[in-house]
């Protein structure tokens, strides 16, 4: 098992089949995650994959074994057949070569006369080429600034039509409940989250007991966004997200040091959206391991850390 990094995911798959002496398709890759550009420059991310490599079949191997012996045999008797040829071929140059000598040194001018002309016409004609060359690579280097610019553009555009489209709802889901809330701010956390903060008089209530509505409404909300955007969420209400990443980071301290003695941890089952906040902050502490959720027979989620291994 081997961990790549690369800018695309086809990088990825290519240097891992490099290193582990095999074609793409024969690879079992899990994607760590998946590459990015980022917005102006920013968050942008590079594809990580977890690779291994397939293991042959016994029917395979044969198959393979009876190929390379055909191969060999073939191999065998045509070095007979160039053996013969090059004993010919060594004649003929001989022959050649004697009546080459024979020519005569005006022609030997001639085609040295001819030879400085044809070099000088070549410079020439590159020369030409270059300057050509040089002003096709500005006009392609505009045209796609160009694109650049306005695909970044458009790409602003739809964001800022998709917060303002889930805070208009999210307004108009809250005037149908009993809640008092006052604030509802929606932005771009990164480019693959929207960032939700809302506060108000029941801010209290709408968390509930040990979070259970915050985990619903949570739940709620992930189910439509992402169907309908293809973005996660992150959802603040009243500082109780800040408040569990507060929790979890004392947590975590504990794997932190069972990870520096051993090598590798294991956490406890974690609820909603503590899995993915103790996730963020493993892969940030621990880039070169293997950081992963797991899920027990109940569905309960936990999150494993171990080295990578390779063949």
């Amino acid at each position: 098992m081997i961990r790549i990094e690369a800018t695309t995911l086809r990088e990825a798959y290519e240097e891992a089949a490099s290193k582990l002496e095999c074609s793409a398709k024969e690879l079992e890759v899990e994607i760590i995650q998946k590459p990015s550009p980022g917005v102006f420059g920013l968050f942008k991310k590079n594809a990580i994959i977890v690779a291994t490599k397939k293991e042959k079949s016994k029917k395979e191997e044969k198959e393979k074994l009876e190929e390379d012996e055909k191969k060999s045999s073939k191999k065998s008797s045509k070095k007979e057949e160039k053996k013969k040829h090059k004993k010919k071929d060594e004649d003929e140059e001989v022959e050649s070569h004697k009546k080459e000598k024979g020519k005569s040194k005006e022609k030997k001018k001639e085609k040295e006369k001819e030879k400085e002309k044809e070099k000088k016409e070549e410079k020439k004609v590159k020369k030409k080429k270059t300057s050509l060359i040089s002003d096709e690579d500005e006009y392609y280097e505009a045209i796609e600034n160009e694109e650049s610019f306005a695909e970044e553009t458009e790409k602003e555009q739809d964001e800022k039509e998709m917060l303002s489209e889930i805070k208009r709802e999210l307004k108009h889901l809250f005037k149908l409940t009993c809640f008092e809330i006052d604030k509802i701010k929606v932005s771009l956390y990164d480019e693959h989250t929207v960032s939700i903060d809302i506060n108000g008089e029941d801010s209290a209530l709408l968390i509930g007991k040990e979070g259970y509505r915050y985990k619903a409404l949570s739940y709620m909300l992930y189910n439509w966004i992402n169907a309908k955007y293809d973005m996660q969420i992150r959802l603040e209400v009243a500082e109780f997200l800040q408040n569990q990443e507060e929790a979890i980071e004392k947590y975590l301290e504990t794997i932190y040091e069972i990870v520096e003695e051993e090598g590798r941890a294991q956490t406890k089952v974690l609820d909603g959206v503590l899995v993915q906040i103790a996730l963020r902050k493993l892969r940030e502490v621990y880039p070169d391991k293997y950081v992963v959720i797991r899920s027990n027979r109940d569905g309960q989620k936990y999150i494993i850390i171990n080295d990578f291994y390779s063949n």
